[in-house]
């Protein structure tokens, strides 16, 4: 760590598991913060900051480390403000991703006469079906979608469940275009970078994390554990580096959990 004035450390799959924290990254933040080291969460969560502050509480983690937290949802509502892709939109989501439409719902409209789709996620009664976002979305090609969560897939504990991610690639399948916030796009990073100059980024998802980190030219950190653990499941370490390349990625350092 001695190499590294920042650390930019992703939340789901690293921090915690949609469920709990993970003790032994919380001991990394404990460090981290002891020896002075600014480290920013960044999480592709659909929804602002202060939102996923609240909820970084409701599991226990420590107030003096949620000071810096930086989301997908943040950098989308700011766009949004300044009616970047025009006022009127049609939101595919859960219920629990209003936060970032507070303020704006008199903006929310049906698909004919939104100017834009902003997607967080998925209907929850529709969590499962891809084909009905397709069906629903066919005929609306013309009109640009917003994805504030480019991740295709999280773990919630042991269950695995679509992301907005997956709707924007099934949009593009059809030929629409799509406005992504989030890693691995650039945008997010700009926010939080400031004036460090060595940063190590830290992640599970080799899409999202370690494809942002590359493009940003930041060292990081992969691990093994998270999104892709079935991947890496018995595989021995000398082979590791062969699911990078399919990715089209690369890492400095493995870890199976975040452990100091």
């Amino acid at each position: 760590q001695s190499k590294y004035d920042a650390f930019f450390i992703d939340l789901w799959g690293v921090i915690h598991n949609g469920i709990k924290l993970y003790p032994s990254a919380i001991d990394v933040l404990e460090n981290l913060d002891k020896l002075n080291k600014r480290f920013v969460l960044i999480s592709n969560a659909p929804r602002p900051s202060k939102s996923v502050e609240r909820y970084l509480l409701k599991l226990q983690m420590n107030k003096s480390f949620i000071k810096n937290i930086f989301t997908s949802g943040e950098a989308a509502l700011q766009a949004l403000k300044k009616n970047n892709y025009g006022k009127k939109f049609y939101h595919i989501g859960p219920k629990r991703d209003n936060d970032l439409i507070k303020g704006l719902e008199k903006n929310k409209t049906s698909l004919d006469k939104c100017e834009f789709i902003l997607c967080t996620g998925l209907f929850e009664d529709k969590e499962n079906s891809i084909d009905y976002y397709t069906n629903l979305l066919r005929k609306y090609i013309n009109k640009k979608m917003i994805c504030t969560n480019p991740d295709l897939m999280v773990h919630r504990g042991s269950q695995s469940e679509y992301c907005a991610g997956t709707l924007a690639l099934a949009f593009e399948k059809l030929g629409g275009k799509v406005v992504y916030f989030g890693k691995p796009h650039s945008e997010i990073y700009k926010f939080c970078i400031k004036s460090s100059k060595n940063i190590l980024a830290i992640g599970d998802n080799l899409r999202t994390d370690i494809r942002g980190a590359n493009n940003m030219k930041f060292d990081s950190l992969f691990i093994t554990n998270g999104i892709h653990r079935d991947e890496f499941l018995n595989l021995p370490v000398e082979n590791y580096d062969k699911i990078l390349e399919k990715y089209k990625t690369k890492t400095n350092y493995y870890q199976a959990r975040l452990t100091w």
